[in-house]
């Protein structure tokens, strides 16, 4: 990080960014996810699957994940 708050993306990991893009930066915890900010569109489904994201990752750090094989996951899921 630089004085004025900016960060370097190495080239292996920029894929299809460009100098001058926007992106947008979701802070959770110790975690950033970036994403480029042409996808507004899609912005409120990215919120959810953010929170959902969020929310299992709380589960698993206070080891409520149950631990099933195939058939049962499938069994489960197609209960939903």
């Amino acid at each position: 990080m630089k004085s004025k708050g900016q960060i370097s993306i190495p080239s292996k990991f920029r894929g299809d960014i460009k100098d001058g893009d926007k992106l947008i930066i979701v802070k959770n915890d110790d975690q950033l996810i970036l994403k480029k900010a042409d996808f507004i569109k899609g912005f409120e489904e990215y919120l959810i699957f953010a929170k959902k994201t969020e929310e299992a990752f709380k589960r698993y750090q206070n080891g409520k994940f149950l631990e099933m094989d195939f058939d049962e996951f499938m069994e489960e899921a197609s209960k939903l």
